[in-house]
């Protein structure tokens, strides 16, 4: 996939003084880059989203070698302003732009990918922190220092958007697109896989509503298989290279094993992706750390981080083929859709069988040992454990999206590293107390009350 290595070069809206916009950047002329390279920009931002080890710790998937630190979640606030900054503030400049390129692509298809963009870009900020700047965002000088909306709120506004970004699809490619080569029939059905799985993650907070938008995504048309993946390739160079590539090749840093819990869900039952989710030990067998510990730390001892997940063109799985699935055979379960436990059983093994594809270039071999391992096969009683459990061991180095699935599921049962509880949210940045001070403090007392802006404030579809 070729990259737009013009990009580069050009100034886009990073580095601002105001968080959620720069007063000295001309929204709708930003240094002349058009409007599909901007774009390209923020699909280029893409991986951010997951290749974080702060995410793979809120899942437990990895567990630290040789500095316990972040995995026993002593790191209270993040940071969202870059999100705003780059990527969402060059997909507003789009969707806002008076002087769309026809040349470029359709204009209607131009306007409906940088509308997707944006509304998985705000369901991630979202699901981190809460309540969050929306509606009076990204405004530049306009607006300094904007309301932070409710989650409701942004859900539904993102509902709506990935509606309008889904009926605007019109015949014809756009130019600059890295991820699928201006194909819309892959953006249509993105879009309406992030509304499916937005609407999934309602499901204890207001399911009717969760139903509704559920069923209106899968009858405008969800991912069909692998190929309509969001995947992030990198590049055999350092200038696109992965980020685990960086830290491990490069710096040579062996911090990160696979869990124990991870290790003890694959293992046993013969999972064929184990091998390429993690490496063997100096003994040659495949062996889990337990997450958060202190004491018995080794770089040879576990199974550190596989090398096909650390290589420097690795792909990043955003959204795929497979969480759809997942999320068909707990709405089957769940009676949002016909079926029942006959579709929910289908929908589960083809989600699994379709992870293993994913991970293992195509090739099936030990798919149908594993799913003959006791505790594989589908089971009425304990489906919803099941789902849980193999969805998360599907979302593997998608730590954030995967911690978002265990806070409304509770599947798998996380440990408690050193007695501490798993975080239910991230804390606001730093910055937001004295940038956005009377804001702040009313998206924090709104949502947290005397608790304040902590680890353990639930998100409002996490009640």
């Amino acid at each position: 996939m070729k990259r737009i290595y013009l990009l580069a070069g050009i100034t886009f809206i990073l580095g601002a003084c105001n968080k959620f916009g720069d007063i000295n950047v001309n929204p709708n002329l930003p240094s002349q880059a058009s409007n599909t390279q901007l774009i390209a920009n923020a699909e280029l931002f893409l991986p951010v989203l997951a290749e974080s080890p702060q995410g793979e710790y809120n899942a437990q998937y990895l567990s630290e070698t040789q500095y316990p630190n972040l995995s026993l979640y002593n790191q209270v606030s993040a940071n969202f302003y870059s999100i705003y900054q780059g990527p969402l503030m060059n997909l507003e400049t789009v969707i806002n732009s008076k002087q769309l390129d026809a040349k470029e692509g359709p204009i209607a298809n131009q306007l409906a990918v940088a509308k997707i963009l944006k509304a998985y870009y705000f369901w991630h900020i979202t699901d981190r922190w809460g309540d969050v700047p929306y509606s009076e965002s990204l405004k530049g000088s306009e607006k300094f220092t904007p309301v932070y909306d409710t989650q409701a709120s942004i859900y539904n506004s993102l509902f709506a958007l990935l509606n309008e970004a889904d009926k605007s699809i019109v015949a014809g490619k756009i130019s600059n697109d890295i991820l699928f080569n201006g194909d819309m029939t892959h953006w249509k059905k993105l879009g309406n896989t992030i509304r499916l799985l937005m609407a999934l993650r309602l499901s204890q907070a207001n399911a009717t509503k969760a139903r509704d938008e559920f069923n209106k995504a899968l009858t405008a048309g969800v991912m069909t298989s692998n190929a309509g993946n969001l995947v992030f390739r990198h590049l055999p160079e350092a200038a696109n290279e992965s980020y685990w590539y960086d830290q491990v090749t490069d710096q040579n840093r062996k911090w990160w094993a696979l869990s124990k819990l991870l290790v003890g869900k694959m293992k046993p039952v013969g999972d064929p992706r184990l091998p390429v989710y993690g490496d063997p030990n100096v003994d040659g067998q495949y062996e889990g750390l337990e997450f958060g510990a202190l004491d018995g730390l080794s770089t040879t001892a576990f199974s550190l981080l596989g090398a096909e997940i650390r290589k420097q063109d690795a792909s990043v799985y955003l959204v795929t083929y497979a969480q759809a699935l997942f999320a068909q055979a707990e709405a089957a379960k769940r009676g949002w859709i016909a079926g029942g436990d006959a579709a929910a059983e289908n929908f589960y093994k083809q989600a699994i069988e379709h992870s293993v594809r994913q991970w293992n270039k195509n090739d099936t071999t030990g798919y149908g040992a594993m799913m003959a391992a006791p505790g594989m096969a589908y089971n009425a009683a304990t489906a919803h454990e099941q789902i849980g459990n193999q969805r998360w061991v599907h979302l593997f180095m998608h730590g954030y999206e995967a911690w978002a699935e265990w806070r409304r599921t509770g599947f798998p049962a996380f440990s408690k590293p050193q007695g501490k509880d798993v975080p239910n949210r991230q804390g606001y940045p730093p910055d937001e107390v004295f940038n956005n001070a009377a804001n702040y403090a009313d998206a924090v007392s709104r949502q947290f009350g005397g608790a304040g802006d902590g680890l353990y404030g639930k998100v409002w579809w996490d009640q």
